[in-house]
């Protein structure tokens, strides 16, 4: 009954005029920027920070809310028409999705992902209900040390699931520690690393790196290849409901991938790009029926299982950044920044200081995945038309939209250029093979494990015994090591690198 009164007060705070106003224009700026190859919500998101100081703390954060999970829809538009994920987490709806539409079923993949897309969307926003307020009273009994010991879970875990090769995650997860240690030491106030330059004693920018690196890092590819291999060519789109036999194999991919999702999303450094990739070597895992298309040549349950993960891993992935104040990802982290804006402590205290804010988010999400589904089934043509747009006009607007973004954040200049020489170290990753999403979650989390250990540190009088006397803290780490232990194994080793090795 509780929950229920909850969730009516969160209806009663979403449902005014103005909300479902911000609603619909977050859904509709994230179908958008998840269609738009090279736009993603980090850039979207950071550059609408400015534009929220004006609007009421509830609007303000379901406009946002509501870019974040759009962004999920959209990105799969791409992915499937033109073999180009719009969003990161659509990268493995390419695979599938985009041989159903070379066999002329991109009307029946494009549903696939809208319907899965929402009804994961809706499960998950009711995981995030029911079980926000028991997280939050046990975040009441997190202390420093077990802060430390949740974000080296959430670290191994990103590990453990980044796709390609373990050495390379790991190493993009150190530099991301390392560029984190870059500014002012919180205990002495002293500046380190900022080699007398004035603009990083703050540290280096966070919205500077991840526009760097996938934006400008994505367009330098794109400009290296050859100019008839960047023009983006839609055919048309025919029919578009799936068929009975397809609803067979989506309905258990979806369940499968949307329990998923909602479990590594509530994980710091779980979200949708890692629950799509689980979704996928999942389903490829399970046996196929008799006369079931492979998968890389258009497996319907290869679009149902990712699609539903990544929504799922998406909206569940503020379930820490509500109860325990960790940004679990890069959106997640600028969302710690709009609510630091309107003096709100991301935090357990969110749900008895700002009840209407908290259920109102939730209720919210429910209302944008109806109106995502609107938006996205009946108007694929106009999304088709968008990327007719020749790749020499599309990137110098993505180019600018993004220096535009980076500076109105602080208004220096120095910013832009960091865009740009994390671009160039953007291709190098590009071209090295390495996924750059682990270094920022290093990044977000190095600065945050480094405070709340020495924190704990000090309270035990420099004793490191705090981490495993205290009883959360222990269960963690070794839940931590146990997970590295079993990845390290040979045979899981190379059961996990043939499961993330997709042939075209």
């Amino acid at each position: 009954m509780e929950l229920l009164d909850h969730l009516a007060l969160g209806f009663h705070a979403a449902f005014t005029l103005q909300n479902l106003v911000y609603a619909f224009v977050g859904c509709l700026l994230g179908t958008l920027i998840g269609v738009l190859p090279g736009i993603g919500p980090v850039p979207t998101i950071a550059m609408l920070l400015p534009v929220t100081y004006a609007l009421p703390p509830v609007a303000a954060l379901i406009m946002l809310a509501g870019i974040y999970y759009g962004s999920q829809y959209g990105g799969s538009t791409t992915a499937i028409l033109v073999n180009l994920p719009g969003e990161s987490s659509s990268v493995v709806t390419v695979i599938d999705g985009h041989q159903m539409a070379k066999r002329g079923r991109a009307g029946a993949a494009l549903a696939t992902a809208g319907l899965g897309s929402f009804f994961a969307g809706s499960v998950a926003t009711l995981v995030l209900a029911a079980f926000a307020p028991p997280l939050t009273e046990l975040a009441f009994k997190f202390g420093p040390a077990e802060y430390f010991s949740l974000m080296v879970l959430g670290l191994i875990g990103a590990v453990v699931l980044a796709s390609g090769s373990l050495l390379k995650a790991i190493c993009m997860i150190l530099l991301g520690l390392l560029l984190g240690l870059v500014g002012t030491d919180v205990n002495s106030g002293v500046a380190r690393f900022s080699f007398d330059i004035p603009e990083l004693t703050d540290g280096i920018s966070f919205i500077a790196i991840a526009m760097g690196v996938f934006g400008y890092g994505e367009i330098i590819a794109n400009l290296s290849k050859p100019d008839e291999e960047r023009q983006i060519y839609t055919a048309e789109v025919h029919g578009l409901w799936p068929t009975r036999e397809d609803f067979k194999n989506i309905v258990p991919a979806a369940l499968r991938g949307t329990a998923l999702g909602c479990c590594l999303g509530i994980l710091p450094g779980g979200g949708s790009l890692l629950s799509a990739f689980a979704s996928y070597t999942l389903e490829k895992k399970l046996r196929r029926k008799p006369g079931e298309v492979a998968f890389g040549q258009g497996n319907i349950r290869g679009v149902a299982g990712p699609e539903s993960a990544n929504n799922a891993g998406a909206q569940t992935s503020f379930i820490p950044l509500l109860t325990l104040g960790i940004p679990g990802n890069p959106v997640m982290a600028l969302m710690v920044g709009a609510m630091t804006i309107h003096n709100i402590q991301p935090g357990p205290q969110v749900m008895t200081s700002n009840p209407e804010l908290f259920w109102g988010l939730i209720a919210s999400m429910w209302i944008g995945n109806l109106m995502l589904v609107v938006l996205n089934l009946p108007l694929i043509g106009i999304w088709i038309k968008f990327l007719s747009i020749p790749y020499r006009w599309l990137f110098p607007a993505i180019v600018l939209f993004c220096a535009v973004g980076v500076y109105s954040t602080n208004n220096n200049t120095f910013d832009v250029w960091m865009v740009g020489l994390f671009g160039i170290v953007g291709y190098a990753f590009h071209k090295l093979g390495c996924e750059p999403a682990p270094l920022l979650l290093g990044l977000i989390l190095g600065p945050m494990m480094e405070e709340n250990l020495r924190r704990a540190l000090l309270l035990s009088r420099g004793s490191w015994n705090v981490l495993v006397t205290r009883p959360i803290s222990a269960g963690l780490l070794i839940a931590a090591a146990l997970l590295l232990v079993i990845v390290l194994m040979p045979a899981v080793k190379s059961k996990r690198e043939e499961a993330f090795v997709e042939e075209g």
